[in-house]
């Protein structure tokens, strides 16, 4: 373990990866050559929700029921980075939602406003563009009283609010579902800049009881077009790297999960990733840190699951290392083909929802190769 920590923190020397005071990181200047100049920068968190119990403690949030300590630290410093991420995808569960349409109806509006707002952060005027993703928070209902108490069902209505407040936050040259399906997957969509394609998942779709679900099944989403997507962008000779983004991880400590802790519908776009050798899932819904890539041998590669979800909701420990920390994982897309991953974060406060007095540093840094990597966090 040692040894792979000291490579890794060659490997952010030679990358450039600073530390920085509270509130702010700052790019240090490289000799980088500009054959390995950044083609594409994006960022990505998720899970910045406060507790249930505190969404009514003034110390914590507001309407938002963000965690609005770390949202602002995570604001700010993208913003201020010498190199800013052209993109932030927020992976889900912004709010607490999770109960009634009417929370959504206060709450999604009030997040959205939040980011706006240049005296709570400079981000919005910044020109990161935002990249809305939900999860179960807004588009599940949790039955905390019911013959089913501890269950999320899929939230009639949900959708439609989400579409209302988010739809400014998805990329205008996004490809859609079509169909007789595609109003229930209207925030699963695929984009692509440059050499690099994004495919968006929500990760709990709507859909509707059934006989067999009385109240629906959560963790779904529309497989065989995101499976279609995969496989035209690896197709296409202009695009090099292939990221699967949505709220829920299928790679859970290692193994897949489709309970209410994974992906129910995530094994065949897993299996299609692999085949189809896209880069990695990016995930939040787990509350910590954690870069996974299962399956590999010495004789194998194999995608990714890079899980964010450590983005200000209380954080939560089992075999992760990355439970400690509040903070952000950004992707830079380089010249020469390869495809450098850091997680920046700090020691969050003992009180999760008050400000962190600690330095926000490289937690973990690496490049995405598809031949096995030296990982600290399996």
């Amino acid at each position: 373990m040692k040894n792979t920590w000291m490579a890794l923190a060659g490997l952010a020397m030679l990358l450039g990866f600073g530390q920085c005071g509270t509130g702010t990181t700052t790019e240090q200047p490289t000799d980088t050559p500009a054959a390995d100049s950044v083609l594409l920068s994006f960022a990505f968190v998720g899970c910045n929700r406060v507790g249930y119990g505190d969404r009514n403690n003034d110390s914590a949030t507001n309407t938002t029921t963000a965690n609005l300590a770390v949202l602002k630290r995570t604001f700010t410093e993208l913003s201020q980075m010498d190199r800013k991420p052209e993109l932030l995808f927020f992976l889900g569960d912004l709010i607490e939602g999770e109960k009634f349409d009417s929370d959504l109806e206060s709450q999604l509006p009030a997040w959205f406003a939040q980011y706006q707002d240049p005296n709570f952060s400079p981000i919005a005027q910044s020109g990161i563009e935002l990249v809305a993703v939900p999860g179960n928070h807004e588009m599940l209902y949790y039955d905390s009283v019911g013959d089913d108490a501890g269950s999320e069902y899929p939230l009639a209505g949900a959708t439609e609010i989400w579409m209302q407040h988010a739809l400014p936050y998805m990329p205008t040259d996004r490809q859609v579902i079509s169909g007789p399906d595609s109003l229930d997957n209207r925030a699963t969509f695929a984009f692509s800049r440059g050499n690099t394609a994004f495919v968006v998942m929500n990760t709990d779709t709507y859909n509707a009881p059934s006989t067999e679900h009385p109240y629906g099944l959560e963790g779904q989403a529309p497989v065989e077009w995101i499976n279609d997507q995969i496989a035209n962008y690896t197709a296409d000779p202009a695009i090099e790297h292939v990221f699967v983004l949505g709220h829920k991880p299928y790679i859970v400590e290692g193994q897949p999960d489709t309970t209410h802790s994974g992906f129910a519908d995530g094994g065949p776009i897993w299996a299609q990733m692999q085949a189809q050798k896209a880069i990695a899932m990016l995930s939040a819904h787990e509350h910590n840190y954690n870069r996974e890539q299962p399956g590999t041998s010495e004789h194998q590669g194999g995608t990714y699951q890079i899980i964010a979800g450590n983005g200000g909701s209380p954080l939560t420990c089992s075999s992760s290392q990355g439970c400690t920390f509040f903070g952000y994982s950004i992707i830079n897309i380089m010249a020469s083909g390869n495809v450098e991953h850091k997680s920046l974060g700090w020691t969050a406060n003992s009180t999760y929802y008050l400000p962190s007095d600690a330095l926000t540093v490289v937690q973990d840094s690496t490049v995405l190769t598809w031949t096995p990597n030296a990982n600290p966090y399996e």
